[in-house]
């Protein structure tokens, strides 16, 4: 079973002073190259992998879609979902991705928002994603990007002149990766990029667009502390179709 990190009460504290909690998608600086992204909702139906507070439902719903689906393994997450929804197309399940089981070619889109770097291994999902959409559908995900998660300690460091880097280190060794953020003890995954565009292009998915994202010039005018994120890539923003 997946770590349930977002069910101890001091990550969740933590987690809810983050923008992109308290703004939802708009505290979300890719929220905007992600969207992009998305095919039209009119009429669809929608799945939200590791939904959260479910701004992505939310919005898959007030953009036409006919159906939304939000699946999401803890607790105090769906219970903020539920508290903030209204509407009744809109329905919440709690499930662990790593057995994802859905209605096959059910599906027009499969989203997915800062969650697979939490999965160990991806091609079940991938595998489950593609039964489950019907022809022409699309996968559209962010994750933390691999140059973020490969060191032992994701951490800047500055050199003996005062610039400042990201420590990259361990990048070809896939696997476990603990890390110290809201709480001690956060379990991802690491995985080199190509392990996951392979895995998408084994499940039988045609790769659509890749973006290794960073803020704009805009964004960082208006939130100057983005400005590190155009110093490596924090994200990485995946379309896909069956």
């Amino acid at each position: 079973m997946s770590q349930n990190i977002y069910d101890d009460q001091g990550f969740f504290d933590g987690y809810a002073q983050l923008p992109r909690s308290r703004c939802g998608l708009d505290g979300a600086p890719e929220w905007p190259a992600l969207r992009a992204m998305l095919p039209d909702l009119r009429g669809k139906s929608v799945v939200d992998l590791g939904c959260g507070y479910g701004w992505f439902c939310r919005y898959a719903s007030e953009t036409g879609a006919s159906e939304v689906l939000g699946i999401e393994l803890s607790e105090k997450m769906l219970a903020r979902a539920r508290e903030l929804t209204v509407g009744g197309n809109i329905h919440y399940q709690q499930g662990d991705l790593e057995r994802l089981v859905l209605p096959e070619q059910g599906l027009d889109l499969v989203y997915s928002s800062l969650t697979l770097h939490y999965l160990p291994d991806l091609a079940p999902l991938f595998a489950a994603a593609h039964r489950a959409l019907r022809p022409g559908g699309w996968l559209v995900f962010s994750m933390e990007h691999p140059i973020h998660t490969c060191p032992s300690v994701q951490q800047w460091v500055n050199d003996s002149e005062g610039r400042r880097s990201w420590a990259v280190n361990g990048y070809q060794a896939e696997g476990r990766r603990v890390s110290n953020w809201l709480a001690d003890g956060v379990v991802k995954y690491h995985r080199t990029l190509g392990a996951t565009l392979n895995a998408l292009m084994a499940a039988g998915f045609a790769l659509r667009h890749v973006d290794e994202w960073g803020p704009s010039a805009e964004q960082i005018a208006a939130q100057p502390a983005l400005a590190e994120e155009a110093e490596r890539p924090m994200l990485v923003l995946i379309a896909a179709q069956k």
